[in-house]
């Protein structure tokens, strides 16, 4: 019930009016998986994000895939096949609801875990961004969640299968979104700990996820290598995405207008010179700002993290024109921070290798884009465990209160009856 409920609300904003969605055509130029979409149905294979006919590997291919059957079955770009991909992503982000009931219920309980469910039906973000951004983040975000509620199983069992079944999910999250790799060792080395402090077998388990992940990636990586002649292990983009955060430009943490795909020249130098000249290229220029301004570079990098954390960049008059939402978001966002952080201090005393384990995956997950440059949605997989966390304070507080109300009252109680005696 509250994954049709959560999927209904994320489904009715869809058609809106003024609604920034795919459904506005302005939009699909510049909708990268979308590109390589059209390129697979097309017959060209993984092709380039950027609207122009070169093989590719600066989208991981999962989604693009997803969105590539859709169009083979509605059309490409039509009214049709768009609208199914935002059914799509709304449907992945309430399912969402189950392996966050999972979770919050192995950590911290069952009421905790229902508060959270509902909370994540009804979540301003999850509504939102899963219906108005066709992007990977809502299939990353339910992976993510599931990679969590194995990896809370593995800490308790050395059973092969279930550590090969969270090493192929592990392997498809990756090739979903690359981002997520970075907490997949954590996760596994904290399992295979709690397991050696059990004295039960790690090293088994352990290898097999290793390769079952790896056997899920290769054959990507086996292709890039076949078509780019260079190992490239998930996407050769990483020059592009650090020089449009590192370039001089501050106003907004990138500009837009800088991309290849809103820039002709950008565009004309990425065609002449090839995907990987063009983005080791981008590497080079950022490289070269970055080290001739490594004060500005350091500040833009804690900029970078308070506004991942708390949506605030700047009040500037200009940059509010871009983004006129911010003074209401920012309050939210923080909001959403703190009480998630007020649920590690709670559950630390309590539950210390729960407490560890969600503070490792927010500490790690966003690390890369605090050096490169950040997007609104990019902090949307964490928005589970910040609401698990934060349900678990609130009760956990609420708790409390409620026994030092019922002490006092029986204290009082208590001194009146000596007083009457």
């Amino acid at each position: 019930m509250i994954v049709l409920i959560g999927l209904a609300l994320r489904l009715a904003i869809i058609p809106l009016p003024n609604f920034e969605n795919l459904m506005d055509a302005d939009h699909i130029h510049s909708w990268e998986p979308g590109n390589m979409a059209r390129s697979l149905v097309a017959g060209r294979g993984f092709g380039s994000t950027l609207d122009s006919t070169q093989p590719s590997a600066m989208m991981s291919p999962v989604y693009p895939l997803i969105v590539a059957v859709f169009f083979h079955f509605f059309g490409v770009h039509t009214a049709a096949s768009i609208l199914a991909v935002h059914a799509f992503d709304c449907l992945t982000n309430a399912l969402a609801c189950i392996p966050i009931f999972l979770l919050a219920r192995r950590s911290f309980g069952a009421r905790v875990a229902w508060w959270a469910a509902w909370i994540w039906a009804f979540f301003p973000y999850g509504i939102y961004f899963s219906a108005a951004w066709a992007w990977s983040t809502h299939l990353l975000l339910l992976c993510l969640c599931w990679l969590l509620v194995l990896a809370q199983r593995m800490e308790q069992s050395s059973r092969l299968a279930l550590w090969a079944g969270f090493g192929l999910l592990a392997g498809f999250a990756g090739l979903t979104e690359p981002s997520v790799l970075i907490v997949v060792p954590f996760l596994l080395a904290l399992a295979c700990w709690r397991l050696r402090r059990d004295g039960k077998r790690w090293f088994a388990p352990g290898c097999v996820a290793c390769l079952v992940m790896a056997a899920a990636i290769s054959p990507w990586i086996v292709r890039n290598a076949l078509v780019f002649h260079r190992f490239i292990p998930m996407r050769d983009n990483m020059g592009l995405e650090v020089w449009m955060g590192n370039n001089g430009y501050d106003l907004r943490w990138t500009s837009d207008d800088l991309h290849p795909l809103h820039d002709p020249q950008e565009l004309a130098d990425y065609n002449s010179m090839g995907e990987l000249a063009y983005n080791n290229h981008k590497m080079q220029q950022a490289k070269a700002y970055i080290h001739g301004h490594r004060a500005w570079y350091a500040w833009m990098s804690l900029r970078r993290a308070v506004y991942i954390w708390t949506s605030y960049w700047s009040f500037d008059p200009d940059y509010l024109e871009l983004e006129p939402m911010d003074p209401a978001n920012i309050p939210f966002a923080t909001c959403l921070t703190l009480v998630g952080l007020l649920g590690l201090l709670v559950a630390w005393r309590e539950r210390p290798f729960e407490t560890m384990r969600y503070a490792g995956v927010l500490l790690l997950f966003p690390v890369m884009y605090y050096f490169t440059h950040p997007e609104p949605y990019h902090l949307r997989p964490l928005d589970p465990l910040l609401i698990i966390l934060g349900c678990h304070a609130i009760l956990a507080l609420r708790e409390r209160m409620k026994t030092r109300t019922r002490k006092r009252a029986q204290a009082r109680d208590l001194g009146t009856v000596r007083e009457t005696e």
